[in-house]
């Protein structure tokens, strides 16, 4: 067995493991640190496919942006799960039916799967475009280069939702006590404190 081969299964088996254990961990928290290890191994395959460019999208976006926001978001939310799972278990019978569909349609792809004549797959993948460019190389010229005003405007358009999203969850509790900084800095210590003479072995 090949360290190609014997690096397929093992992502595929961590992503595949990682993809079952989000679902069925208890612990929210663990959902999502599973979640992260699904999306390292996913990104481990596309390596092995000769797709970097997609492989490092993958960590950055979903694992550095995604995830992390989905973990911080379970952390400070005070979400009863214990209802939420009380309502998802009245859908468990349909959510099986349609897994089972969905299993059965890729048992079927799966079963017809053929390889076309004359390709060599994971053997050259930057060879196969016919270039001999590095696929992240082209990429990055057409972004930066044909696509760069549309990429900025993505950009600040993805800006602005996040803020958006910010502004419209950001709420203002009254029952609780906020810091002051400018009346601890205008504090009065002579008000604030008071100086008691204690005599020895006696208390306050």
């Amino acid at each position: 067995m090949t360290p190609q081969i014997l690096a397929f299964y093992l992502f595929a088996l961590s992503c595949i493991a990682g993809g079952l254990l989000t679902v069925v961990s208890r612990n929210p928290v663990h959902s999502v640190l599973w979640l992260i290890l699904s999306f390292l191994s996913a990104a481990g395959l596309f390596v092995l496919l000769g797709a970097e460019f997609v492989a490092m999208l993958l960590i950055i976006v979903y694992v550095g942006a995604v995830a992390v926001l989905f973990l911080f978001v379970v952390m400070m939310l005070d979400v009863d799960f214990a209802e939420l799972k009380a309502e998802m278990a009245k859908y468990l019978p349909l959510g099986l039916l349609i897994g089972v569909v969905i299993l059965m349609q890729l048992a079927m792809a799966f079963g017809v799967w053929t390889t076309v004549d004359g390709v060599a797959l994971a053997q050259s993948p930057d060879a196969i475009a016919g270039g001999g460019e590095h696929n992240t190389d082209a990429l990055g010229r057409i972004l930066y280069d044909q696509y760069f005003l549309l990429f900025q405007l993505a950009g600040l358009i993805l800006l602005v939702a996040m803020i958006g999203a910010i502004v419209l969850t950001l709420r203002h509790r009254q029952d609780i006590k906020r810091q002051d900084i400018l009346e601890q800095m205008y504090r009065d210590p002579a008000a604030a404190m008071e100086l008691k003479d204690v005599k020895p072995g006696q208390g306050l």
